[in-house]
């Protein structure tokens, strides 16, 4: 019997894991996703834990059926936020990822690009639902048991906000939540299904989050007491926080996304510039949720450092990501994230050897050990395949040095959630409602206080303060998996400036994508493998 994503993605599909102390790959060895019962996750806490491992598993595994290039969030925060963004070029891969960058996938709804993340977050749902079913007459510590529900209630929470953003209009564009929603499966049930209205998934969302919230306090527990040191994969207290922050500002609920921002970043200073300079592959002091890994898990040519890093396989054949020109250009020269790009600033000079620009602009790496001399060799591949260009010759400057890969190919944590975030949501909150001065200060604090931009002030009011935060946005979470959602929210269309007009991307991408607010370039349409097996969708949603 056929079934549609959501009905088979509710029937207890689970993975059991081997070890806590990580996400680790372990849980693969003793049962792959899609095979296990909910008997398999009852009974204890420790079964539990294995669940919970086994959903932070998803986020970063290769999805068979999809292929090798379809990894959980990497593929999200790349493929789908990154390439059809505003900011993000791959040189490169530009003319046959055309498609796919200017949005021309998002009405194709038999392709497996549209059906990928309803796929994905479902499967997260699924899982997390089977472990909310069986939770509560489980055996264990009941700290741990509050903990451990918090933690799915927290996954699910965060897999609806994400279909939410793919698959629904904008709320700026639901008439007050009024457009449809999602399929709202709640349980292990697989009927048929009719999707919520957007304002019902929202509600839902909110309702997830302040059981989670609850939870996590009442249990008095944080991940590391939980799970092990090496945790920044699993839910916290802060990351609940965080998801909440991001569903309300997606919502227009400016209130709630800031004061959830708040709580998010409690406790995840800022990072230094050091630490910035790290390479975006190791957790630092403001990563409040990423993704665990190491040499033993990693997911080969598929991964996403693979691609993103300086030193990554693809920057060491010179195949280089970059950044838009006119946001690197929009910088000040003493802000350290300029660095972070190879810019006009940082090409070439006559007698300057490559080695000298990774040095000054990024860091040097200890050529003594054999992990070190390969990651000089490639972050000077890279370099000199980009510095040998001129801005006005060439569309390829720009390159960019924020991440770095662990070890090859392509080892390393992602961010998923980060403090700077959570402080530009503040910041974009204050603007929305008309408290100029805490915009500001927000901007302030991400940039001057930190170090990042020493001689950066803000007294900037009105649209030249909302065009500053959007600027600020853009630079420092870029890479990350935020550009498209953030235009989509904003209602800002997706410029990218070509060659002649001054820009870096390529004609087949260049040009102005989503000005109209309903074109299918903000709305993925429903895949074909939920609607032709859930006869719910033909119901209303149910009041």
């Amino acid at each position: 019997m056929r079934h549609s994503i959501t009905k088979y993605m509710t029937m207890g599909l689970l993975g059991a894991a081997l070890t806590f102390s990580s996400c680790s790959d372990s849980w693969l060895d003793t049962m792959p996703t899609g095979s296990a019962s909910s008997g398999e996750v009852n009974g204890n806490a420790d079964n539990m834990k294995q669940a919970i491992n086994g959903i932070c598993k998803l986020m970063t595994m290769q999805h068979a059926y999809y292929g090798q290039g379809f990894n959980g969030e990497g593929t999200i925060m790349m493929m789908y936020n990154e390439y059809m963004g505003e900011d993000f070029y791959f040189p490169i891969f530009a003319p046959g990822w055309a498609l796919m960058m200017n949005g021309s996938m998002n009405d194709r709804n038999t392709s497996i690009y549209d059906s990928y993340p309803w796929y994905y977050y479902y499967t997260i749902v699924g899982n997390a639902n089977t472990i909310l079913a069986n939770v509560d007459a489980a055996e264990g510590d009941e700290a741990e048991l509050q903990f451990l529900k918090a933690s799915a209630l927290t996954f699910r929470a965060f897999a609806f906000s994400q279909i939410v953003q793919f698959y629904c209009n904008s709320w700026a564009n639901s008439n007050n939540g009024a457009t449809d929603g999602i399929v709202l499966r709640l349980d292990e049930s697989t009927g048929d299904m009719p999707l919520s209205t957007l304002a019902q998934t929202y509600e839902q969302i909110y309702k997830d989050l302040d059981e989670a919230i609850s939870l996590f306090q009442a249990s008095g527990l944080d991940r590391s007491a939980v799970f092990g040191s090496s945790a920044v994969c699993f839910p916290n207290l802060n990351v609940a926080y965080g998801v909440y922050a991001r569903a309300a500002l997606n919502r227009e609920d400016y209130s709630k996304a800031s004061e959830m921002a708040q709580l998010a970043r409690n406790g995840y200073a800022l990072m230094s510039n050091a630490d910035y300079r790290t390479g975006f592959c190791n957790p630092t002091s403001e990563w409040i949720w990423g993704s665990y890994n190491d040499a033993a898990e990693t997911l080969y040519y598929w991964s996403y450092q693979v691609t993103m890093a300086y030193n990554g396989y693809y920057a060491s054949i010179g195949y280089n990501i970059a950044a838009s020109r006119e946001l690197i250009d929009a910088i000040p020269d003493s802000d350290m994230r300029k660095g972070l790009f190879l810019h006009s600033g940082t090409f070439l000079e006559e007698g300057q050897k490559v080695e000298d620009v990774i040095e000054t602009n990024y860091g040097s790496f200890d050529t003594e050990t054999e992990a070190g001399a390969a990651a000089a060799k490639r972050a000077n591949n890279y370099a000199a395949s980009v510095c040998t260009y001129t801005p006005a010759q060439t569309i390829e400057p720009y390159g960019a040095l924020k991440f770095a890969a662990l070890g090859m190919p392509g080892i390393g944590c992602i961010p998923f959630i980060r403090s700077s975030e959570m402080l530009l949501i503040e910041a974009e909150a204050a603007y929305k409602t008309g408290d100029i001065t805490s915009a500001q200060n927000d901007l302030i604090e991400l940039n001057q206080t930190s170090g990042r931009d020493p001689e950066y002030t803000c007294t900037k009011t009105g649209e030249d303060l909302w065009n500053e935060i959007i600027l600020y946005r853009r630079l420092e979470l870029w890479g990350e998996g935020h550009s498209w959602f953030d235009c989509k929210r904003w209602g800002r269309p997706v410029e990218r400036k070509g060659i002649t007009e001054g820009g870096n991307f390529h004609a087949s991408i260049a040009g102005t994508y989503g000005a109209d607010p309903n074109s299918s370039f903000w709305k993925w349409v429903l895949p074909s493998r939920e609607t032709d097996y859930n006869s719910g969708l033909d119901m209303p949603a149910v009041e």
